[in-house]
């Protein structure tokens, strides 16, 4: 359902806190006028508190089904690589149409919990042993049909990975369905190019896997095809995640990932450093400055054991930051974002850690960051509710008992750090409501779409 004018009692506007807010919404779902303190008879009255949708900016839709079962321990130490070799098996089998059914589902759980928009950082190209299918961009174009079925807003970041190890190294044969060269790649991105022109809610970037998983040469090549193609587009990559990553990279070329990446590229605000957990206090101010986003991905990076990232010294340079949900262990920006902060209060041993200076809110300060960095990020006007932007709201349930007699930043602060009770009543994505009292308008077909699919893959 569109609708053309909606009225809500309060919402967060890039001014700050108003009330009696109105937001008209144009034929192509951006945001037209923003009134306040004026009650438009016109307009359709939704209860509640609106914010901006939150983006989230690192997804591997495909890890949502395997979400708990990694969790039983091995025969010695677990880490992120054992974890890995669990993701690869479960990926074995996996058919287009069940990438489809598990990234819809995925899609309705982002939306219920206040995401709006997501990063697809996608990798499972081909089809077991490596083939491709007839459409290189196979499984890319089922993860916009998902986010299209479902009503989210989606930046196609189809996933570059060719080698096994930094220097170009052998690939593992586990990860023969994730390998291209740049020509097999840029016929991928170029037909999400094509998908993807027209349609206000796709965006279109790319994902080197890792500095691991590609060379400079090759990824140098790739970033020319894409400029090529469309101008300025955004370039996400995994990097410093791991201590082994880092020491393995010392080794082969005596520099941290994250200086070799700041040679060898010129890494400004197109780019997002995925996870960017170990990294040198120069490093932190380096990636600061260039004007690039770190994506955090705070529950998954705890769930793999990966590390804390320095948030402190990166946000006091001025860094920005967005997140996202990764593997799908959890899927809530309430999580991430209090995961975020509490990971700093375990190291510091201190309150309020990430709060902008004293008074300050922290759940507020952190969402400001997340939601400008994630629209940096995802390359597409949102993350705000102002004029010519997406109309993406997401609404708390004012009447809910978290955020009861709240008003304000004390409504972020309850939402946040109050617990994990259902809060997000309504949710519009590019002023159609996808999400109305709680429910998804078509939760119940992609819900039945999904145990299908897990029934087969669980056989």
């Amino acid at each position: 359902m569109t609708i053309r004018k909606l009225h809500f009692d309060s919402a967060l506007l890039p001014s700050g806190w108003q009330n009696d807010v109105t937001i008209a919404v144009d034929d192509g779902g951006n945001i037209s006028s923003v009134d306040s303190e004026i009650a438009d008879a016109g307009a359709h009255h939704v209860a509640g508190a609106a914010l901006p949708g939150v983006p989230n900016v690192h997804s591997h839709a495909h890890q949502r089904a395997m979400a708990g079962l990694a969790e039983r321990a091995g025969p010695d130490r677990d880490s992120f690589w054992t974890w890995r070799e669990v993701m690869y098996g479960f990926l074995a089998r996996m058919t287009p149409d069940d990438l489809q059914a598990i990234a819809a589902q995925l899609y309705v759980e982002m939306l219920k919990s206040g995401f709006t928009s997501v990063g697809e950082f996608q990798y499972l190209h081909h089809g077991p042993g490596g083939t491709p299918y007839g459409e290189t961009a196979e499984m890319s174009l089922r993860t916009l049909d998902a986010a299209d079925h479902a009503g989210i807003g989606i930046t196609s970041l189809p996933t570059l990975y060719a080698y096994g190890g930094f220097g170009g190294a052998e690939p593992n044969p586990r990860q023969e369905r994730f390998l291209n060269g740049a020509d097999r790649y840029l016929d991928i991105v170029s037909s999400l190019h094509k998908r993807s022109q027209g349609n206000p809610n796709h965006g279109l970037g790319i994902s080197p896997h890792s500095l691991r998983a590609v060379t400079s040469e090759l990824l140098g090549e790739v970033i020319a095809g894409l400029d090529a193609l469309t101008e300025n587009a955004p370039i996400h990559i995994h990097i410093a995640e791991q201590v082994r990553e880092v020491e393995d990279c010392i080794e082969w070329c005596g520099k941290r990932p994250v200086d070799l990446l700041m040679e060898t590229f010129d890494v400004g605000d197109r780019w997002c450093l995925i996870h960017a957990t170990h990294m040198s206090d120069d490093e932190t101010r380096a990636v600061a400055a260039s004007g690039a986003v770190v994506g955090l991905c705070p529950a998954t990076e705890a769930n793999l054991g990966d590390g804390i990232f320095p948030a402190p010294l990166y946000l006091a340079a001025q860094g920005r930051i967005a997140i996202g949900s990764d593997s799908h262990i959890s899927v809530s920006p309430v999580e991430e974002l209090r995961l975020l902060e509490y990971g700093q209060r375990l190291i510091t041993r201190e309150r309020n850690v990430l709060a902008a200076g004293a008074h300050a809110s922290t759940g507020r300060t952190l969402l400001n960051h997340v939601l400008s960095g994630g629209a940096q990020c995802l390359g597409r006007a949102i993350g705000a509710l102002s004029v010519g932007n997406r109309a993406d709201i997401v609404v708390l349930d004012t009447d809910a008992p978290a955020l009861y007699g709240r008003e304000g930043d004390a409504l972020i602060d309850s939402w946040i750090f109050s617990g994990n009770q259902p809060c997000v009543s309504n949710v519009f994505v590019g002023g159609v409501q996808v999400v109305a009292g709680g429910r998804h308008i078509h939760e119940d077909d992609i819900l039945a779409d999904y145990r299908a699919t897990i029934d087969r893959l669980s056989e």
